[in-house]
């Protein structure tokens, strides 16, 4: 009896983040919907995590459509070629994708360390070191989000034990790196899927077609 396949945190990450963050979502703005209406009132704090949570969710988003298959391209040129010519400039593509994915990476990176007190890489395409002289902006906070007092902690590492009144940007912020890594990763893994001839491009192709062929053919029986 074949056994079920398991599925690593790793294999689902996008999907468990983005279900959470739509859930979280759906929750804070509901709540602000029933203080404003219900009590006149409102949740100062409300709309500008919808905003990061809202980003959180498209930088998630571009790893995971990688990881499905999902973007939209277009394959107009590729489709008059031989199988192996195909092949070769798909894995060509794909390598220039991860090529950029580095400098997203190292952009994010860069972006999002001096907020967590760390230094930047140096380098203006790849990564040759680490800044030496920075300006460690650990105390920068965001304008609305309260900081939680079971987070406070981070006051100890990054404030310099002054606690915190506003949630410190380095927590919004720090989605850029790891949004980033997690796009070189899909992009590694889907050139090794197109090299070993288990997957066929980086992009949605004509799934979307033949399912609404298949849909209107639906229909067009049960009329």
């Amino acid at each position: 009896m074949p056994q079920p396949k398991t599925t690593s945190f790793l294999d689902s990450i996008e999907e468990t983040l983005i279900g959470v963050i739509l859930g979280l979502m759906t929750l804070v703005t509901f709540a602000n919907v029933v203080t404003r209406y219900g009590f006149n009132s409102n949740i100062l704090w409300a709309l500008e995590v919808t905003s990061i949570l809202f980003a959180w969710l498209v930088l998630l988003g571009i790893s995971y459509c990688i990881k499905i298959n999902a973007h939209i391209g277009v394959d107009a040129v590729l489709n008059l070629l031989p199988a192996r010519a195909r092949k070769s400039i798909t894995v060509l593509s794909a390598m220039l994708c991860i090529l950029y994915s580095i400098f997203l990476l190292k952009g994010g990176w860069d972006f999002w360390s001096n907020f967590a007190n760390l230094p930047a890489t140096t380098g203006r395409w790849f990564p040759t070191g680490f800044e030496q002289d920075f300006l460690a902006k650990g105390w920068y906070e965001t304008q609305d989000v309260v900081m939680p007092q079971s987070l406070q902690f981070m006051s100890d590492i990054f404030n310099e034990g002054e606690l915190y009144e506003k949630m410190p940007r380095l927590v919004p912020y720090f989605l850029l790196p790891v949004g980033f890594a997690l796009l070189l990763f899909r992009f590694i893994q889907a050139t090794l899927m197109i090299w070993r001839d288990e997957r066929e491009l980086l992009i949605v192709s004509h799934e979307a077609e033949d399912d609404m062929a298949e849909a209107a053919a639906k229909l067009k029986k049960g009329e």
